[in-house]
């Protein structure tokens, strides 16, 4: 990459990437160190709840599902 690059805030992909791994605590240090010096706090966080609501919402429903398929 050359400096440029370097240099922009992280795009949506690359912040939605992030939480992602962050999530799963797979996450390479070169992209948390792009993540510390170039992107902002307030859209990681928003990213995160955002995940976050979505992951038990998804595991709400696949229980209420299996509770269904059981007869339950």
């Amino acid at each position: 990459m050359n400096d440029d690059s370097q240099n922009r805030p992280p795009s949506f992909w690359q912040m939605l990437h992030s939480v992602l791994a962050a999530a799963f605590g797979v996450q390479s240090g070169k992209n948390r160190a792009r993540d510390f010096s170039h992107g902002k706090p307030s859209h990681f966080i928003f990213l995160g709840v955002a995940f976050t609501l979505v992951f038990v919402l998804l595991l709400y429903a696949l229980v209420r599902l299996v509770l269904h398929l059981a007869g339950v």
